[in-house]
């Protein structure tokens, strides 16, 4: 991916962890990667406690499956996505972006979340109101502030799709909490995330292909646009007539499939770093399918099917790879991919194969394919944890502050 790279500054002021001079507040990635290291190795595990019955949830207005369902896309899905837009942003408009106070806040506010949603049950309703709306407001707001204040000097004129896209996670938020509208609030959710991979995808993936391998991937306008424009309408899918959803699924998958044939896959695959950023892509594809399949036949199994995909295939298997090169890339390291962190890319696979595959297969083991796919989880963000964290809270080894 290409970045603005301002001017060397000087090193940033280190000391306790609330300092906002502290290099963890530098920039978005530093605090939020760090959170969502936490989210990922503590949120599938609670879940997969509750799940057995090892673990009762506390008295909530939400069930446990929205609780689940909320603190993956809200909870991880967001510190990953937080981290990304914070600091991809202000390099696609060239300007410092937010530092110190006003990220150490922000982490806070997603903190102050996570209490809420375990203590919902007991807190006054305004409070956890407050809680459950303060993080990604805020978020929302500062990051649209940076994309239309700085609209003219922007490197990426499709950025229009997240000025469109991302006051739409609110809503999907409160759909999802809310129990008549909990499967709108979840196929929302997949909507607005599915576009903010696919152009992730689309941006970062060219360079890749091309550093690694020497190689141009197929980059056609006409195609890339129709296949953003689709993924937005996509998130309004629950909405939209039957026919309509499904045909604009079963188009947005072979659009995506066309492309991938000419992205060079056959290259991809033989470096596991690249290789699962294209598997993330092809589940993008798979659960597009299974919508449409699921339409078409309706099997009750197919929805759950469908979701997993998704959230195993693309928000578990891009994200770590995309924490590890953007940690190494944005403190002056070099980004290369050791054993132990590919050991983390692995145990995320297997998470794949325990959670979607397996359970196909062997359906009698369900509780324990999920447990095991919540400890792939556990361990590949404690991997990452242990292997990032010194980079996050450090200063560059460069010498620039950011």
């Amino acid at each position: 991916m290409t970045i603005f790279a301002p001017p060397p500054a000087p090193v940033s002021t280190t000391g306790p962890v609330w300092n906002p001079a502290h290099p963890l507040w530098m920039a978005g990635f530093r605090s939020f990667f760090l959170l969502a290291c936490l989210a990922g190795l503590s949120l599938p595990l609670l879940w997969a406690a509750m799940f057995a019955s090892w673990l009762v949830f506390p008295a909530a207005p939400f069930s446990v499956v929205q609780w689940h369902a909320h603190e993956m896309f809200f909870g991880f899905g967001w510190a990953v996505l937080g981290g990304f837009l914070l600091t991809a942003s202000k390099n696609w408009v060239g300007i410092r972006g937010y530092h110190g106070l006003p990220l150490l806040l922000l982490a806070a506010a997603w903190l102050f979340e996570r209490a809420g949603m375990v203590f919902a049950g007991v807190w006054p309703l305004w409070l956890f109101k407050l809680s459950n709306h303060l993080f990604l407001i805020a978020i929302v707001v500062m990051l649209l502030a940076t994309l239309i204040r700085h609209r003219k000097q922007d490197s990426f004129r499709d950025n229009f799709l997240f000025i469109l896209a991302l006051p739409l996670f609110p809503v999907a938020k409160e759909l999802l909490l809310t129990p008549d509208y909990f499967q709108a609030g979840w196929a929302m959710s997949i909507g607005l995330f599915r576009l903010a991979f696919l152009i992730m995808l689309e941006r970062t993936l060219s360079p890749f292909m091309a550093g690694a391998f020497r190689v141009s991937i197929l980059r056609h306008a006409g195609l890339d646009m129709s296949i953003k424009l689709l993924a937005l309408l996509m998130v309004f899918d629950t909405f939209l007539p039957a026919s309509v959803g499904s045909g604009a699924s079963l188009l947005l998958a072979c659009l995506l499939a066309i492309r991938f044939a000419f992205w060079s896959p056959h290259l991809a695959l033989r470096r596991l770093d690249i290789g699962v950023m294209y598997l993330g892509y092809v589940a993008i594809v798979a659960q597009l399918l299974l919508v449409f399949l699921d339409r078409l036949v309706q099997p009750a199994w197919i929805g759950a099917l469908a979701v997993h995909v998704f959230t195993f295939g693309a928000m578990g298997l891009i994200p770590p790879a995309m924490l590890i090169r953007i940690s190494k890339g944005h403190t002056g390291r070099k980004v290369v991919f050791d054993a132990a962190d590919k050991l983390a890319l692995w145990l995320m696979v297997l998470a794949f194969i325990a959670r979607v595959l397996a359970p196909q297969l062997l359906p009698d083991g369900y509780l324990g394919w999920i447990v095991l796919a919540a400890a792939c989880w556990f361990a590949t963000f404690a991997i990452l944890a242990w292997r990032l964290l010194p980079m996050l809270v450090a200063p560059r080894i460069d010498g620039r502050e950011h």
